[in-house]
């Protein structure tokens, strides 16, 4: 199958668009993931968007190359295809794993949001596929406070300033912990 878009790299199911030596295009994570399922090792399918684009949106006043947004999309649908899920879907949701990447390593420098894909609708797919309600509420949580921290700047940056997720979340753990401090469901 051809690629999609010049700066998009397929990998998974034995097929890698990128190697191991492309490590300033797909950066290290990418370049690593290409390599794996180069070697037929069971990595699961994704893609990855090459170190261009970013050098490319901030050249062209924050856009990005023409068709990019096309090019994702027909990747995210061959990841659907390899792993009979697709994304969006109220049974049966595919969840994506958004990482950034470098060149280098760079421990706890590069922001990760998981479980894209989960909403209020697909949750209970995921709740059914997984038999286990609390791992999907869990994963939602996760996203959720991901997205919160990498997309919308929510994270504190600094120590003084107050997580208001981390603390929500407190409460409620200390709530389930103390029967007395319950509040009735749905208030």
């Amino acid at each position: 199958m051809a690629r999609v878009h010049p700066e998009v790299y397929f990998f998974g199911g034995g097929i890698a668009e990128g190697r191991a030596d492309m490590r300033d295009l797909l950066g290290g994570k990418g370049a690593g993931l290409a390599e794996m399922a180069a070697l037929k090792l069971p990595v699961p399918p994704g893609f990855t968007i090459s170190t261009s684009v970013c050098t490319y949106f901030y050249e062209h006043n924050h856009k990005y190359p023409k068709g990019l947004d096309a090019g994702i999309a027909k990747s995210i649908a061959r990841v659907e295809k390899a792993l009979g899920r697709r994304f969006g879907d109220k049974q049966n949701p595919l969840l994506l794993s958004v990482r950034s990447g470098a060149r280098v390593s760079m421990p706890g420098m590069m922001d990760t949001v998981l479980n894209l894909g989960l909403t209020d609708e697909t949750i209970q797919g995921l709740e059914q596929t997984s038999g286990n309600p609390r791992f999907a509420w869990d994963s939602y949580r996760r996203f959720c406070q991901m997205y919160g921290d990498v997309v919308l700047k929510l994270k504190p940056e600094n120590e003084q300033e107050r997580d208001l997720f981390e603390e929500r979340i407190e409460r409620k753990k200390n709530a389930a912990r103390d029967p007395r401090r319950r509040r009735p469901h749905g208030r």
